[in-house]
């Protein structure tokens, strides 16, 4: 079986001082046993991973995936992978070093097996680098290839990826156009972030703005912080019922990171950021509550009747009540107040009001009620309705 040639790809890489993790789910681990048996992959690939398991992957990624092999499973296993190596170049290098050397390699692939797949054969790759985002997915034509074709495909899929993302000479991936056949078409997309974007990443920031905001956060104001994956008009209207309630204009926060998560690649934040392009927007590194306090001080903060239990839920505080009555104090001493929302869940709606909480969080929250609002809505819903849109079955 012919494989693409990853001798001149190691040598270039180790030119240009790159440091590789590289993962492959469900399919592409060929990648990785042909770079690490290339010589000289001893200076340039620092790990790789195979989860095989989808449990494997949700471990990775701090949770169950819509769907498995996808640019955003994908996206979201190399900034996992780019986040492994900067941390294992870290132990020999300044951050900033490390950081700049760090790359993360991810393939996800839906290839043959024992037998016939209902839905299409896929590979998408993903780069991950402080200064990029790229991405390649291509569809494979169904029984025309062994699973060891189909491996090696990948493999010349993920080096071509590697050598554009990391802007090494032209040739040094390989060229992908000899393995493909005819109809099959790779579709590329790339995101090379602004600067403060690098900046919020490396931790050099922990808030900038986007949207129409600008400078920097002042305290005491209206916050509504969220994923917004997607922003939909059940977000809008809390936004506008809020802004009534507080009478003041609303300021909206998105962290970049997740507790026990991968940060958001640069190509998931510039979709989601352009659904805030006439509004204000804080983008930081501030996943926590206690550590959002800090970037909007003696503010009020709208919030979802699913994050207000969290709030005192000693789970999210590694088990310990001791640690969760500590966070609930600061809170209700350093917070303005909080406006608590209803929401579905399960297909149930919760009244906000009837939760079981500590008493200091009841004290500075002002319940919106189901009259008020209800919408039966959820982000889950639309990403589900969106990924059998573009074809793709959810497959959690």
């Amino acid at each position: 079986m012919h494989l693409p040639d990853s001798a001149r790809l190691i040598a270039d890489l180790a030119a240009a001082d790159r440091r590789l993790v590289v993962v492959a789910a469900g399919g592409g681990a060929l990648s990785i046993s042909h770079l690490v048996t290339t010589p000289g992959s001893t200076g340039v690939v620092l790990a790789g991973e195979v989860p095989t398991a989808r449990a494997a992957v949700d471990s990775m990624l701090g949770g169950p995936q819509e769907s498995y092999c996808s640019s955003r499973t994908a996206r979201r296993l190399a900034v996992a992978a780019w986040q492994r190596a900067s941390s294992l170049e870290r132990a020999a290098a300044p951050a900033d070093v490390a950081d700049r050397r760090a790359v993360g390699v991810a393939i996800t692939g839906s290839l043959r097996t024992s037998r016939p797949k209902r839905g299409p054969h896929r590979v998408c790759v993903a780069v991950q680098t402080l200064g990029v985002t790229e991405v390649a997915e291509m569809e494979v034509e169904k029984e025309a290839r062994s699973r060891q074709e189909e491996e090696a495909l990948a493999a010349a899929l993920a080096f071509d990826t590697l050598a554009r993302a990391t802007g090494l000479p032209a040739g040094a991936g390989g060229a992908i156009g000899p393995w493909l056949r005819p109809g099959e078409e790779v579709v590329r997309d790339r995101v090379e972030p602004p600067e403060s974007w690098r900046e919020l990443v490396s931790g050099m920031r922990r808030v900038v703005p986007a949207g129409t905001a600008s400078g920097t956060p002042v305290g005491g104001g209206l916050v509504f912080p969220g994923s917004f994956d997607p922003l939909h008009e059940g977000h809008r209207l809390m936004a506008r019922i809020a802004e009534e309630i507080a009478e003041r204009p609303l300021d909206w926060e998105l962290s970049i990171r997740n507790v026990d998560k991968p940060f958001l690649d640069y190509l998931e934040l510039r979709e989601r950021t352009a659904q805030f392009a006439a509004e204000r927007l804080w983008l930081t590194q501030a996943p926590t509550f206690l550590e959002k306090l800090d970037v909007f001080p003696e503010s009020t903060f709208v919030v979802g009747a699913d994050t207000y239990v969290r709030l005192g839920d000693p789970r999210y505080y590694g088990g310990s009540s001791v640690a969760a009555a500590a966070a609930v104090a600061t809170i209700a001493a350093r917070a303005r107040g909080l406006i608590v929302f209803g929401r579905v869940r399960d297909g149930v709606f919760t009244d906000a009001s009837q939760l079981e909480v500590p008493a200091p969080l009841r004290e500075i929250a002002y319940f919106v009620s189901p009259r008020e609002f209800r919408l039966d809505i959820s982000s889950t819903d639309l990403r589900r309705r969106e990924l059998e849109r573009r074809g793709q079955p959810c497959d959690t």
